[in-house]
């Protein structure tokens, strides 16, 4: 009765006890995530208040911009792991990688190992300004080297907005696709929000992430959820638990 009247819940609100989350920068000093360790922890504990059960961290690899490797980011959470126990900081993490799809990535990913989120799921990313020319080779090629990728944010890549049979293409090449959480509540901006709402209706999406890199996106969660679709987000958001370690 009267559901419309009915007041959104804050997105914190959503995350259930066994919530994993699968796309975040908290690792120090590798990109534009946490650049201290004292960051890591305050981000850290924020994802343990807030009901993250567990998360997999995911450190940019962008060829001449963030030059990190598998080892560095691998080396890197080992430390990092260590001082978040040492600071009563009990929540489970994995560090896997957000890779940047261009040349060099198609190069790379047949000649060295990527680091994925679970099994052979491996977290990808475009650019914002244009798609890449040889997208859909990439991803055929990533598949056929025993990859699945999963394209994170897909919403926040404006140039598909008006032209929405490019995401049904992707689908259709195999791509899985994460929601940034974020984007229900408004943080990326109105026409973020409305895709986003639009792919959750459309049963588009796989999986959801927080892409939380520093403070301000946690603050995030203390906002109402802006779309409607909110039976079928709390569905993708459960399918997180394939991801659970």
């Amino acid at each position: 009765m009267l559901s419309f009247l009915k007041s959104k819940p804050f997105l914190k609100d959503l995350l259930s006890d066994n919530y994993v989350d699968i796309h975040s920068h908290l690792l120090p000093g590798l990109d534009d995530g946490a650049k201290t360790i004292a960051q890591s922890i305050k981000l850290a504990t924020a994802f343990q208040e807030i009901g993250i059960s567990q998360f997999v961290t995911t450190p940019h690899i962008k060829h001449h911009f963030w030059d990190n490797s598998a080892q560095s980011i691998l080396a890197n959470q080992k430390e990092t792991a260590v001082v978040l126990e040492e600071n009563g900081i009990k929540i489970p993490f994995h560090a896997a990688a957000e890779y940047f799809m261009d040349d060099w990535f198609e190069n790379h990913f047949k000649t060295e190992k990527l680091l994925t989120l679970k099994d052979n799921y491996i977290l990808v990313e475009i650019s914002y300004i244009s798609p890449p020319a040889q997208l859909h080779k990439t991803l055929f090629d990533l598949q056929v080297a025993g990859y699945i990728p999963i394209l994170a944010h897909p919403e926040r890549y404006l140039y598909y907005h008006q032209n929405f049979r490019e995401y049904e293409k992707l689908k259709k090449s195999g791509c899985l696709f994460q929601l940034n959480l974020l984007a229900v509540v408004g943080y990326y901006g109105s026409g973020v929000t409305k895709i986003s709402e639009e792919l959750l209706k459309k049963g588009m999406y796989d999986f959801v992430g927080s892409d939380v890199h520093h403070h301000t996106h946690i603050k995030e969660f203390d906002k109402k959820i802006n779309i409607k679709s909110i039976p079928v987000l709390k569905e993708i958001m459960a399918n997180n638990q394939f991801f659970k370690f």
